[in-house]
């Protein structure tokens, strides 16, 4: 057996590998170039290498005019990346938005009223006393929560209106659009998802203050309710009329699953890119690999695909950057 048929990966002769991309980072003796610099991540090694891959299957996918499917953690909208989501999202560089329901209220809650930073060392019982929540390095005051449940009470009102009217209940990308169309601030990944008709998926609605607000409107109507069934209909409906889908999934959790669970329907998707710090060895599905994706037929075997190991507010940046600003 040759050591490529053990490997996959060696060639027969292996003491000349002077045909293999050559490992070289970027020289800052020369004049500095933005465009010269994204493209020597390729060949830097380790993640940085990944990095480049990732901005390269990313623009295969527009190229391929691939369906674009975004999945978020709600930290990457406590965080400055909501601002980038927020311009893929106006430009339409995407067509399906998946995220949790922190990545709804949050994106709401700062239309309002604006995070600030803090410090990872704060101490919990002082900022407990002085009614501080941290998210990381990110402080948010209770009184923000205060002006989200003001603000959705009224969203809330007006899908229990649209339900009596259709007699029957609204799902949850059906909510989400009437609270984008609620949000009068262009900083809002809802308000351009709402313009730009591009549909947003929370299977977990209820795992947040969204959840406590869709409580407190069981108790003054207990006839509301959320259909989440419909939209499991809609996300494979949008996987498999898609000619090509690509997934682009940032962080892990019940986003990252659910947006790849559609893409079993149409026997795997044809890009697939992946950025987050978990590990695949406690078999968590937020740590696993493009690798482990492809056995589920959540990825197609030959899709270009890659895992980019490390935190999205550093990586994401600079894969938009590669994408917006430079063609190859």
């Amino acid at each position: 057996m040759t050591k490529q048929s053990l490997t996959g990966y060696l060639p027969d002769n292996c003491a000349n590998l002077d045909h293999f991309p050559h490992i070289k980072g970027y020289d800052f003796n020369e004049k500095f170039d933005f465009k010269k610099f994204l493209k020597s991540y390729s060949n830097t090694g380790f993640q940085a290498t990944n990095l480049g891959k990732a901005i390269g299957i990313i623009k295969a996918m527009k190229r391929e005019k691939a369906v674009i499917f975004l999945a978020y953690t709600s930290n990457m909208v406590s965080s400055g990346l909501r601002e980038i989501i927020r311009y893929l999202v106006e430009h339409k560089f995407v067509d399906v938005l998946v995220t949790t329901a922190g990545g709804i209220e949050e994106d709401i809650i700062k239309s309002l009223k604006p995070f600030v930073l803090g410090s990872f060392e704060a101490d919990g019982r002082s900022l407990f006393e002085k009614g501080i929540n941290r998210i990381g390095n990110i402080f948010v005051t209770n009184d923000r929560y205060t002006y989200f449940e003001k603000h959705m009470n009224k969203v809330l009102d007006e899908a229990y209106k649209q339900q009596k009217k259709k007699n029957k209940p609204l799902c949850t990308s059906e909510i989400i659009e009437i609270a984008g169309k609620s949000i009068s601030s262009k900083e809002s990944i809802l308000y351009w998802a709402c313009k730009n008709k591009i549909p947003v998926f929370c299977p977990a609605l209820t795992d947040g203050s969204f959840g406590d607000m869709i409580f407190f409107m069981k108790q003054r109507n207990p006839d509301f309710f959320v259909d989440i069934s419909e939209d499991m209909t809609r996300i494979v409906r949008l996987a498999l009329n898609a000619e090509k889908t690509g997934v682009i999934i940032l962080g892990g959790g019940v986003s990252k699953h659910y947006t790849l669970n559609a893409q079993i329907f149409r026997e795997g998707c044809d890009f697939a890119v992946f950025v987050n710090t978990a590990s695949e060895h406690d078999g968590s599905d937020s740590g696993a690999g493009t690798s482990e994706a492809v056995t589920w037929g959540k990825i197609k075997a030959n899709a270009p695909q890659v895992k980019v190991y490390g935190d999205a507010t550093v990586i994401f940046p600079l894969v938009v950057a590669g994408l917006v600003n430079y063609s190859d």
